[in-house]
């Protein structure tokens, strides 16, 4: 359990159960529903007001009004639906008291009721009054008679006496016979009475999304089985008899386990989750909202899961049931999918006609309804997790784009799910699980309580481990400011390594150090590594602390940090045993925040020989520290400059080694040889050896020349046979030890070799032998020939073998058992047993099982009974030798006679016990019984033999008596007939009580029969990975109930419990045994008590797994009486009289009468606080007290009461002023009304209209040549957007090869600066020209965009050098619409090249679904055709001033030759044919990009409404005429109306169609040759024309020019907007996301030349500006069909200027003054302009941060970028055309050449003449 579940939450307790809770989603008020009260509570729950409910006299048969009813009581009243009307500040509450009536209180003040009637008879009864029926309910709208009423909608299960409406509509005011609360659609067939209590509804939840009402609910297939099955069902909510209700199957898990909902939660999931699904297939369509649902298992009911479906995928579903319904006869793809619930029709899907739906989209009174699918159509998903117990509550919530989910079970805890972290509150958890409106907090509602609890607790982990092991998407660790918080929370989050968070984020580590090590006596800076370091700013500063010392850290260019090391006096002591000390390097920052640690070494040579102090020299040589030795002084130093021959650095020490021999003898001193190493500086020294086992002796060593010689030590040792012996070596002259590797193995031959045949065992090598005279082994020279009489000992025979013991000493007289004959002198080999023989019978020797000398193991034969049973055992071994034992072996047959008891449980482990005589025959060995064939495992052996039973498989139980057999050996076998009888095994009915706190102990009562016959009863816990966690032995039993003691079990593992009870063999899971956390008791409030009075210990989770009669209290070591157990509360009796024994537990304070209050439930002790009794004399406290505070709380209450009397009085009065200036400021806000009407209602729909295509990038060439050409003179005609270039095949060769070798001639820099130059100082080389000569030059060298760069950045400098010099620091103009040299445009094609992945992966999608945006909101209104003006738009000069009545239609389009899909599509009937028909093609062919669909002059429009069809066009002969005027036809003029079909199909394709069109084409040319048409409003020079005509001024209300009330509909479309502007603008302006690369190497070149200049900052402002935002984002913002595949229309063009303009104004320095003059253009973002300059700051600031982009990294990516576009360029075009330049300038640029001295090295003149010669086919002067 981690930081979830630590928190001090705020909560409220009801004192009744609570049965709904709902948010005010404005105030964040909180109003539970419970049983007889409703409160409300503030967000933080405290307790605002209160009002009562219930208790209320009632019957259940009782019609309201209650006085009217006999026999009625007081009843409690359980809230049944609680719902928020915020439109008039009303909280809709129904309760389950008459019948289910509702009332209506004040939201601000629950405890003044609006609105009540109970006698407005049935129809007014909502809820229910069955406690286990649940209602839900939605807010909505109606319409009736053109007005729209607020009502609700109730969907509600069946209860016997309740109203059998399962879905119902309330509405909630009086209109003509409708009363509030009447149920107003009384014609839908859901509501009908005879299925309603077979299918057992259980309603979960209620929503509405997108104009359609869902309920989520469990129910019955058929109501002929009583298994739940998960639906939801949908209404249209414009739907006013309720014949669109479908319901649609949800299965949950494989084969749909989960089968039944318990609770549903709408969100929308967060992209992490969404990404994940869809990489593995399982989710169906990603859009904004997802249905998340708990669901439970029927299988198992302690089994539940997650699932989550998304919205669209369940419409879609949807809709294929009612379309398989409407149009194929209830099927889909062949197989039935439609059921039509509640009726059994058989047929009921007749219809077969295709537009049905269409037409019908909310059903109608001749279609069937209600539908429901069939279950193997139902709508699948899979288990997102899965979660032992009952799942009951679901809330969802997305962080930082993880989705997480907190789950609430009926065990009072609630799991945060992207992690294991969960808090538990005590009860079960309730389905009303919901977020603060901060979404920072949860809560949680239980059975009388809610808790508030932070959904996160991020700041309790102290340290990164910590933090990030919780993975919770919540929580990441906040490097530079050492926290662990959220993200938004982290100040520097944004930074790279600054904010991590798991799995992907470690902390940061110090990886390592330079030096990696140090010596103890040196001191120096180390260098520490830290790859995953953030940024460091200047202001941030650096420290290191090494142990107590403390030094200033310093940042390198590396991105190192160096410290420096302590004095070696501050150094830790080396600890013993090591050769260094490991002390902790912490870096910090800014004080006190620690970034990382690590231990560094400080090594100490000196220590190195302790190590091994044998060799001392090789230790400190070859330690990994590299130290060195001193062969003077024998010391170990850290290795230095010094040299000499008494100083060794390397692995030449002196050392002895090589001993001979290696094997030394005990008892014998041996000569030892040995070589001496590298003794050189030895010469004449003398040395000594020794060893521990020599006593502190130490002897001199002799040397020969060749050899060292020691000539040896008596040893003595006996421990083992033999042990290893080092020796030291030391100088003698100074005492000191020299390197020894003299090792060599000592050995004691008597050791394990007791007899004569162990020893002669003794491997060759240590000259063992047996000593007869000594009679023991020992080493020859030890054995003296005279000892032995003069023989050899080598030749001693062996005395005779000698038997010692038999085991057994029993058998049968069949044989076939083995014996173990125990002794000594046995013989060495197998092979060396000759004979062996028993009672005088040969017995058969099993050699595999001998042991040398001392056991010989045989299987004895069968004996005749009539010969002797008894006799010795006799061995002979090699040599004749013989061994009789003075023991005797006895033949005999065992006789089994009983066996106990007679009968055992058929699943076996029954112990039985068989009596009888000699039944110790052999061994246990030699042992087996069976039963009846089964085997009976022998567990004792002796004169009673005891086995376990084993399963009994057999059929028959009780089976017939068995016989029981039982086997000695191979040859005899004995059996006890009619011995034993397997039984039936026990049947377990039931166990009680069904619950133990985990801390165990608690009596469990399991009761059935059949327990006489179980000898061993247990009962055990497992947990989910099989590991047992207690087992528990029963105390107590009889035939038909066992008593446990619950077993304790761990609460921290986390995982499912499953109990079992074992008996005999026989196991049986306890399947509803459930354990619960151990209660949570509080300190004691009064720990002053009396004999008479009560002590009260509160708490939380007392009753769960606890009752009164079971609890155990003790005050001291008194046990009082448990009165009364509650969750909460323990009532407890103390004893009559003070106890005089102190508590159990030894305390330190010494008062007397101070004792311990302990509680005992089961195993679980807890001490809740300490008691005392009272004093007599403190009883007047009880007088005083309520003398002196009564009087002073009722002055209290009357002074409340008079304040709050004023205090309303007064606010009457103001709310009467105020309703008075309401009255006068009416008709002014009537005019603006119109206006805002549609802006809320489509505020909300843009989204998810925009979501739905995929974005139309443009591929990297179609990308360039529209941003490099497109605005050139030829436009999309240009010859590079085309291609072509006109080389006759002759001179192509010539041509090709002759313009690679220009391209060469480009490539040299001097060739270019020269060329670039010469053109700009022409005077015909104009701004147009400039720009498209650079476009050229970057397609020439996109191949090498690096050369491309270094160019640009050589003009730069010389332009700056220019400007600077001539004080024009503005350096490029202020404006995007000239360009004045060529390396400008050239700056602007390079950002487009480098920002072009950028577009795609993060600004393009705020860019195109602001473009979308715009489009839809202007196609939403009128558009005119002629002028160009619309209704909604951002520019004032594009606004259409006129008043257009107009509608929208939904038209069915039907695409010829296409299939007989028909796309709906919604357009207005005063559009234009034209405008219908771009409208159509982008419906229907939305899924192609807009160069791949059909061109609105290519496509006829057809509309037939009767038997012809007529072609729709803009102009023909029926066109209306206003004077010389006529007006462009529209849909209203052809009198389409709505949801008519309509045929769209490509022009010329038949001939009749082709003549047809030629007539229209003609017709509307001539039509169209006097120019005077218009669509919606005339021009405006036609005023004069007017005037002059009758009747004019009758007709000057037509030229109407903008009135301000026309101008808020900027500001509407504005607010619409406003999201997709701001959105766009931050992914542009944001530094937190990734910043392209080339934007932050080319601000620091500008930042590094204005430093070099002395450039201020708002000139360096305006060079960004001009060289990023206004060159390129402008540009794409104005022309977003250079980037998407997209028509941006002239009225799209005008607001996209609009915001470019926005754009222009946030990027200047200077102050906008704005007045009542300005143009409206400005004043439409006047107030957002200081946020957007603010934001342009934060993002020139931010990329000054950044880690810089080294001119490497960036040549990388160039050269990836050429790489991978440059095959895709007409470069060959591009350099065909750049000659055209160099053909037109060709003196200039010789001249030039000629004057350059670089120029004339390279030959470049001669260079460009030859390539002259070569294009222009001529010949020159060369």
């Amino acid at each position: 359990m981690n930081s979830f579940s630590h928190f001090s939450p705020e909560m409220f307790t009801s004192d009744t159960l609570i049965n709904n809770v709902v948010q005010d989603p404005q105030t964040g008020r909180i109003y539970l529903g419970a049983v007889d009260s409703i409160f409300q509570l503030g967000p933080s729950l405290r307790l605002q007001a209160r009002t009562e409910t219930g208790p209320r006299e009632d019957a259940r048969a009782c019609t309201p009004p209650a006085s009217a009813c006999q026999d009625t009581k007081l009843m409690p009243n359980v809230n049944k639906l609680l719902l928020v009307h915020r439109s008039n500040g009303s909280l809709i509450v129904c309760g389950s008291r008459y019948r289910g009536i509702c009332s209506l209180l004040n939201l601000t003040n629950v405890d003044q009721q609006l609105y009540y009637s109970d006698n407005k008879g049935e129809r007014t009864y909502v809820a229910s009054i069955e406690d286990n029926v649940n209602v839900v309910g939605v807010m909505s709208n109606f319409s009736k008679d053109g007005k729209t009423f607020s009502v609700f909608l109730v969907g509600k299960g069946y209860g016997s006496l309740d109203s059998m409406k399962l879905i119902s509509t309330r509405i909630l005011q009086d209109y003509r016979d409708w009363v509030v609360f009447e149920s107003i659609i009384e014609t839908s067939t859901v509501q009908t009475i005879p299925f309603v209590p077979k299918f057992l509804h259980d309603f979960r939840l209620a929503f509405k999304e997108d104009g359609f009402v869902y309920f989520l609910f469990s129910r019955t297939l058929d109501g002929t089985d009583s298994k739940n099955l998960t639906f939801v069902s949908r209404l249209c909510e414009e739907d006013q008899h309720y014949y669109s209700h479908t319901e649609l199957q949800l299965s949950c898990g494989k084969n749909n386990r989960y089968n039944k909902v318990q609770a549903g939660y709408v969100a929308s999931p967060g992209k992490e989750l969404v990404r994940a699904m869809s990489e593995s297939g399982s989710l169906g369509m990603p859009e904004s909202k997802f249905l998340f649902v708990v669901a439970s298992s029927e299988e198992d009911e302690r089994d539940s899961a997650l699932c989550m479906y998304s919205l669209r995928s369940i419409n879609q579903r949807l809709v294929d049931i009612i379309s398989a319904c409407y149009s194929d006869s209830g099927k889909i793809s062949g197989e039935p999918a439609v059921d039509m619930p509640y009726f059994f029709k058989t047929e009921f899907c007749t219809s077969n006609i295709k537009d049905t739906l269409k037409n019908y989209k909310c059903g109608a009174d001749f279609l069937p309804s209600p539908l429901a699918s069939k279950p193997q159509f139902a709508l699948k998903a899979n288990a997102l997790l899965t979660r032992p117990g009952l799942l009951t509550a679901v809330a969802v919530a997305v962080e930082n784009d993880h989705t997480v989910a907190f789950l609430g079970n009926d065990q009072g805890v609630v799991v945060k799910v992207h992690e294991t972290a969960g808090v538990s509150v005590g009860e079960k958890v309730n389905r009303n699980l919901f977020f603060d409106l901060s979404h920072s907090h949860i809560y949680i509602t239980t059975e009388k309580k809610i808790t508030k609890v932070p959904v996160q607790t991020c700041l309790q982990k102290r340290d990164c481990q910590s933090c990030v092991a919780m993975a919770d998407p919540y929580c990441g660790w906040c490097v530079l400011e050492g926290r662990c918080t959220r993200r938004s929370e982290c100040r520097r989050a944004e930074e790279k390594n600054a904010w991590l968070w798991s799995p992907r984020k470690e902390c940061v580590k110090i990886v390592s150090f330079y030096p990696p090590n140090l010596s103890r006596k040196k001191s120096k800076k180390v260098k520490i590594n830290i790859p995953s370091l953030p940024a460091i700013g200047n202001s941030d500063r650096l420290h290191c602390t090494v142990a107590s010392y403390r030094s200033k850290g310093k940042m390198s260019d590396s991105g190192q940090v160096s410290c420096e090391l302590p004095h070696p006096s501050l150094i830790p002591p080396t600890p013993y045993g090591q050769d260094f000390v490991a002390v902790e390097i912490k870096l910090f920052v800014n004080e006190s925040v620690e970034l990382a640690t690590r231990e560094f070494s400080f090594y100490s040579c000196a220590a190195t020989v302790r190590k091994s102090e044998n060799t001392p020299c090789m230790a400190c040589v070859a330690s990994s520290w590299g130290c060195q030795w001193n062969t003077e002084d024998h010391t170990c130093s850290d290795m230095d400059e010094t040299a000499g021959p008494n100083i060794i650095k390397h692995r030449q020490c002196p050392k002895f080694e090589n001993p001979d021999p290696v094997l030394i003898p005990v008892g014998y001193k041996t000569r030892i040889s040995f070589e001496g190493m590298n003794l050189e500086r030895y010469q004449d020294h003398l040395f000594t050896i020794g060893t521990e086992l020599m006593w502190s002796v130490e002897e001199e060593v002799n040397f020969d020349g060749l050899f060292y010689t020691f000539g040896g030590f008596n040893f003595s040792y006996d421990k083992s046979q033999k042990t290893n012996v080092l020796f030291y070596m030391k100088d003698k002259e100074s005492g000191k030890k020299m390197d020894s590797t003299l090792n060599v193995t000592l050995y004691n031959c008597s050791v394990g070799r007791q007899d004569c045949s162990l020893c002669k065992n003794a491997p060759m090598t240590q000259r063992c032998v047996w000593c007869a005279k000594q009679k023991a082994c020992v080493y020859e020279k030890l054995c003296n020939p005279e000892q032995q009489g003069g023989d050899d000992p080598y030749n001693t025979e062996c005395p005779n073998p000698q038997i010692t013991d038999i085991i057994p000493r029993f058998g049968p007289m069949g044989g076939g058992i083995s014996i173990t004959i125990l002794g000594s002198n046995l013989g060495i080999h197998s092979d060396d047993i000759k004979s062996i023989s028993v009672v005088g019978e040969p017995c058969t020797h099993r050699a595999e099982k001998y042991s040398v000398s001392t056991s010989i193991v045989c299987e004895i034969r069968p004996i005749n009974p009539m010969s002797q049973l008894w006799g010795q055992v006799e061995v002979e071994v090699k040599g004749g030798k013989r061994g009789t034992s003075s023991l005797y072996f006895t033949y005999r047959n065992p006789i089994p006679e009983a066996v106990t008891p007679p009968r055992g449980l058929k699943a076996g482990g029954t112990l039985i016990t068989i009596s009888g005589q000699f039944l110790d025959t052999g061994s246990k060995e030699d042992v087996q019984v069976t039963i009846g064939g089964v085997a009976c495992t022998v567990e004792s052996f002796g004169v009673e033999i005891t086995c376990r039973t084993g399963g009994y498989k057999g059929e028959k139980v009780p089976s017939d008596p068995f016989a029981v057999m039982v086997k000695y050996g191979k040859s005899t076998t004995t059996e006890i007939s009619s011995a034993f009888q397997f039984v039936e095994n026990p049947i377990v009915l039931d166990h009680n009580p069904k619950k133990s706190f985990v801390c165990g102990g608690r009596t469990i009562a399991v009761t059935g029969s059949g327990f006489d016959f179980i000898q061993t009863a247990v009962m055990k816990v497992n947990g989910s990975n099989m590991t047992v966690v207690e087992v528990r032995v029963a105390h107590e039993k009889n035939d038909t109930v066992i008593q446990f003691r619950s077993p304790t079990v761990n609460s921290s593992l986390n995982q499912h419990l499953q109990t079992y009870i074992l008996l005999d063999n026989w196991v049986t899971e306890l399947r509803h045994f459930e354990y619960c956390p151990d209660p949570i008791f509080n300190d004691l409030a009064k720990n002053v008590i009396t004999e008479a009075s009560i002590i009260i210990v509160t708490g939380r989770g007392f009753s769960k797994a606890m009752t009164a009669k079971e609890a155990q209290a003790f005050v001291g070591d008194v046990p009082c009486q448990v009165n009364t157990l509650q969750d909460d509360k323990l009532f407890l009796d103390p004893p009559s009289t003070p106890p005089r024994a102190r508590s159990r537990r030894q305390r330190r304070d010494t008062r007397p009468e101070l004792l311990d209050l302990m509680i005992k439930f089961g195993k679980g002790e807890w001490v809740v606080g300490s008691v005392q009794y009272e004093k007599k004399n403190d009883l007047s406290l009880y007088i005083i007290i309520p003398a002196v505070v009564v009087p002073m709380l009722l002055i209290i209450v009357i002074s409340i009461y008079c304040y709050r009397r004023k205090s309303q009085q007064a606010e009457r009065e103001y709310e009467k002023v105020k309703h008075q200036l309401e009255n006068l400021e009416e008709s002014v806000r009537d005019r603006c009304k119109k206006e805002f009407t549609d802006l809320m209602i489509e505020m909300e729909d843009h989204t998810n209209d925009l979501s739905e295509g995929r974005i139309p990038f443009l591929d990297y060439k179609t990308y360039t040549d529209r941003v490099f050409f497109l605005t050139s003179k030829d436009g999309a005609n240009d010859v590079m957007i085309t291609g072509r270039l006109e080389i006759p095949q002759a001179r192509r060769a010539t041509v090709m090869q002759a313009l690679n070798q220009f391209s060469n001639l480009l490539n040299s820099k001097t060739f270019l600066i020269n060329f670039i130059r010469t053109l700009e100082r022409s005077n015909d080389f104009n701004a147009r020209a400039k720009v498209y000569f650079a476009s050229l030059l970057t397609v020439a060298l996109h191949g090498k965009l690096e050369y491309y760069t270094d160019i640009m950045r050589t003009l730069l400098l010389e332009l700056m050098e220019e400007y600077v010099h001539m004080r024009r620091n503005s350096l490029f103009l202020r404006t995007t619409r000239r360009t004045k040299t060529v390396v400008e445009r050239m700056l602007c094609n390079w950002m487009s090249i480098c920002l072009y992945q950028f577009l795609k992966d993060s600004a393009g999608e705020p860019l195109y679904k602001l473009f979308r945006a715009i489009k839809h909101q202007i196609e939403k209104g009128p558009v005119d055709a002629r002028v160009k003006k619309a209704k909604y738009t951002l520019n004032d000069t594009g606004l259409l001033g006129d008043d257009v009545e107009y509608s929208v239609l939904t038209l069915q389009v039907l695409v010829q030759d296409e299939g007989p899909d028909v796309t709906s599509v919604k357009v207005l009937n005063c559009d234009t044919i034209s405008q219908v028909k771009e409208k159509i093609i982008e419906q229907v062919y939305r899924n192609l990009p807009y160069s791949q669909r059909p061109k609105v002059d290519s496509v006829t429009l057809e509309w037939r409404p009767g038997s012809t069809g007529q072609i729709l066009s803009d102009l023909d002969l029926t066109s209306q005429k206003e004077g010389r005027w006529k007006r462009i036809n529209t849909l209203a003029h052809y009198n389409v109306r709505d949801n008519a079909t309509l045929v769209l199909s490509r022009a010329l394709q038949t001939q009749q169609n082709y003549d047809q069109n030629q007539e229209n084409h003609e017709e509307r040319n001539a039509l169209l040759e006097d120019d005077k048409v218009f669509h919606l409003v005339r021009p405006a020079d036609e005023l004069d024309e007017i005037k002059s005509k009758r009747g004019s001024i009758k007709d000057k209300s037509m030229t109407k020019a903008i009135t301000e009330i026309y101008l808020t509909r900027l500001l509407s479309v504005k607010g619409t907007l406003q999201q997709f502007v701001d959105d766009f603008f931050r992914s542009v302006l944001c530094t937190g996301a990734v910043v392209p690369p080339a934007v932050k190497y080319f601000f620091d070149f500008l930042d590094e030349q204005a430093l070099k200049h002395s450039v201020d900052d708002e000139t360096i402002h305006i060079w960004k500006t001009n060289s990023l935002p206004l060159r390129f984002w402008v540009n794409i913002l104005k022309n977003p069909n250079f980037i998407f595949d997209i028509h941006v229309s002239e009225v799209v063009d005008a607001s996209l200027s609009v915001i470019a303009q926005t754009f222009m104004d946030a990027c200047t320095k200077s102050e906008h003054k704005l007045s009542r003059d300005s143009p409206s253009n400005k004043l439409l973002y006047a107030k957002e302009i200081s946020t957007y300059k603010k934001m342009v700051d934060d993002y020139y600031k931010g990329i000054r941060q950044m880690v810089p982009v080294s001119d490497q990294d960036m040549n990388t990516h160039l050269a990836e970028v050429s790489r991978s576009h440059t095959d895709k360029l007409k470069t060959q075009v591009a350099l065909h055309q750049l000659y055209q330049y160099a053909s037109k300038y060709y003196d200039g640029i010789i001249a030039s050449l000629d004057e350059d001295p670089a120029a004339q090295s390279k030959q470049l003149t001669l260079r460009l003449q030859q390539i002259a010669a070569a294009l222009e086919n001529k010949v020159t002067d060369l």
